[in-house]
């Protein structure tokens, strides 16, 4: 469970520089604010999607 906690901190990472560049990109360009928030978010499911799946390996693979 302690190497679950410490993969925890690579997606949080992630996540973070994800919304940091789009509060950037956005106010840098407000009117591709749209199409920046799509990829935003696709990104935050790809990440959080990562965390899931290794939440469910320390579960099922035997220590």
């Amino acid at each position: 469970m302690v190497g679950l906690g410490l993969a925890a901190i690579g997606p949080g990472v992630g996540i973070g520089l994800i919304f940091a560049a789009l509060v950037s990109g956005v106010a840098r360009q407000p009117e591709a604010e749209s199409r920046l928030r799509s990829i935003a978010i696709l990104g935050f499911v790809l990440a959080e999607a990562l965390f899931i799946i290794s939440v469910a390996l320390a579960f099922v693979l035997p220590i």
